[in-house]
This record gives structure tokens, C-alpha cells and sequence, in this order.
């Protein structure tokens, strides 16, 4: 079972597949447990839903079933590659997030954002096979709003230390803990363009991450780009996602 988000740099490898690589297991025995889930809140027994995700059916029942909790509520899903591919971008979008609330933006740039972040998340994951109804579920907008707005949002926190001025090194090492979007915002831009498939916000993260923009220029120029139908480019699953 890994409950780790993120991509691996250089090989871009989901967690599962890390996993199976350095133990030599079966992809059908590994289970990723993700979902909307901060720690803080899970420890004290409030109320939260997760997902339990993999290639087999039994393994994840198995699982379902040792972590359940009367306050624990476990759904399964065979779609890994959607579930990883989400928990795993969904870091990225609420750096963006912190940083538009370090620099000033509002509850409808955030709104904006969200939404449209979700739709790269989507683009990427149904071109790599995975099923669009996932991102619609606990592991998609579920922990894409709650890592995007909460408080203890580690990604969020970095990004607001960003929108306000500070370095990355400034903002990493006030946090003191580890925020997976910095390393995965990198393996996705690079997946990303090995794919075809464009991520305007999850670039827009990288240069101010790695190469030094302003984060309210980066707003502007988001916010400048051609105007598009909102759902152009949408891809099938397997296929190249559109340019949007």
C-alpha cells in the first residue's frame, strides 16, 4: 500500500510503479490510498472518504476493509493511473493557489483556477489512459479542493511564501516539511510536453518555482492568453490531449 503523491523526476514514474520496480511486485498487489485527507484531521476522527485504488479487485477490497473506520469511509477504484495522476498534480495546482493568495488574488481567481487546473489534471491523465470520471471523484476535485484551500495545505503553504516574495529555498525551509508538488511541478512539465499535451498553470508553477518569475506576471499572462470554448481539447482516453 503507498499512500506517496507524486512523480518520479527523470523517469516520471507513478508511485505504484516506483513501488513495484524496487520490490519486484506484482502490478495487481500494490494499492495506492490517497483521497482529500489531511493527516490533522484524520488523527482526531473527523469524518473523511478515501480511495483505494489498483489493478485488483481483491487486493483493494482487502484493503478497504483493514483501513475502514466508522470515520474512515474507503471507496475502491481499478483506475490507478487516473487516481496517481491526479493526487499527484493536484500539489502542483495548490502551489498555484498559495501563490495567488500570497499575491493578493481573490476568492474568483482562485475559483478560476481550481476549475482550470482540474482540467490540465484531466488532459494529462485521460492521454495517459486513464478514465474521465475520475477526476471528478474523491481523488480528483475532492483532494484538488481540500489541498487547494486548507490550512494545512503543505503545497498551498509554499506557494502563499512564494506569492509574497520569498524563494523557494526561503519557503521550503520555513515549512520545514517536504511539499511534493515542487519536485513533481518539474516531471509533469516534462511529461507534460512528452505527451502533447499543454499545462498553462502547471508551467506557469515552473518558472516561478525553478525559473525565477513574478508570480503576478505569470497571473497576467494567464489570464492574457488566447480565448478558447471552455471545453476545447478535451482528449479521449488514450489519445493526445489538444493544445488549449
Amino acid at each position: 500500500v503507498t499512500a506517496s503523491k507524486g512523480l518520479e523526476e527523470g523517469t516520471h514514474r507513478r508511485m505504484s510503479e516506483v513501488l513495484c520496480e524496487e520490490l519486484g511486485c506484482e502490478p495487481a498487489r500494490v494499492v495506492s490510498l490517497v483521497g482529500p485527507s489531511h493527516a490533522e484531521e484524520v488523527s482526531r476522527r473527523i469524518p473523511t472518504s478515501i480511495v483505494a485504488a489498483g489493478a485488483g479487485e481483491q487486493t483493494c477490497r482487502a484493503v478497504q476493509e483493514a483501513f475502514g473506520r466508522p470515520y474512515l469511509r474507503i471507496y475502491t477504484n481499478d483506475d490507478i493511473v487516473g487516481v496517481e495522476i491526479a493526487t499527484a498534480l493536484k500539489n502542483s495546482i495548490a502551489i498555484a493557489a498559495g501563490i495567488l493568495d500570497g499575491a493578493g488574488g481573490g476568492d474568483n481567481t482562485k475559483a478560476a483556477l481550481v476549475t482550470r487546473g482540474l482540467s490540465e489534471i484531466a488532459r494529462l491523465g485521460t492521454a495517459m489512459g486513464a478514465r474521465p470520471e475520475t477526476f471528478s471523484g474523491l481523488a480528483g476535485v475532492g483532494d484538488l479542493v481540500v489541498t487547494c484551500l486548507s490550512r494545512h495545505s503543505r503545497n498551498r503553504r509554499v506557494g502563499e511564501a512564494i506569492g509574497r516574495g520569498e524563494t523557494l529555498d526561503e519557503a521550503l525551509g520555513k515549512l520545514g516539511m517536504v511539499a511534493e508538488g515542487v519536485r513533481t511541478t518539474r516531471a509533469a512539465v516534462e511529461l507534460g510536453r512528452e505527451r502533447g499535451v499543454e499545462l498553462p498553470i502547471i508551467e506557469m508553477v515552473h518558472r516561478g518555482l525553478f525559473e525565477g518569475h513574478d508570480p503576478r506576471e505569470a497571473i497576467q499572462m494567464l489570464m492574457a492568453r488566447p480565448p478558447r470554448a471552455e471545453t476545447a481539447g478535451a482528449p479521449s482516453p488514450g489519445g493526445k490531449g489538444e493544445r488549449t
